[in-house]
């Protein structure tokens, strides 16, 4: 089973995503970007879905670091952000994000999407 890195400081939007995905995925929980970078040092998962807005550091802050690290780059990073402004997208991208979706998710979206990452 693939493992999957939610990075998400809203307890509403993480037990969500949490609902959609525990069924066909190991979960790992982190509530900010300290906290992922820790979560993905120690577990290396598959894939990780990251929030932009966080605390502590924020999920642009997470990702450069994640991308920076050799045992970690590979990590394809999907942003889960309600920064939905014109360039929002492209910034994420040029911060190392592999892909993007918008709040509220789009359940087909969100599975085409880790299927495309993580294969079916």
């Amino acid at each position: 089973m693939k493992t999957v890195l939610i990075v998400e400081d809203v307890a509403l939007n993480r037990d969500l995503l949490v609902q959609l995905l525990e069924d066909s995925y190991r979960l790992v929980l982190a509530e900010d970007g300290m906290a992922a970078l820790e979560r993905a040092a120690e577990m290396k998962p598959d894939l990780i879905l990251m929030d932009l807005s966080l605390p502590r550091m924020d999920g642009w802050e997470a990702t450069r670091r994640l991308k920076a690290d050799a045992q970690l780059a590979r990590i394809p990073v999907i942003v889960l952000s309600a920064h939905a402004m014109r360039g929002d997208e492209e910034r994420a991208r040029a911060s190392g994000c592999d892909d993007f979706l918008t709040k509220p998710v789009d359940e087909t979206l969100l599975f085409q999407k880790l299927a495309r990452h993580l294969g079916s």
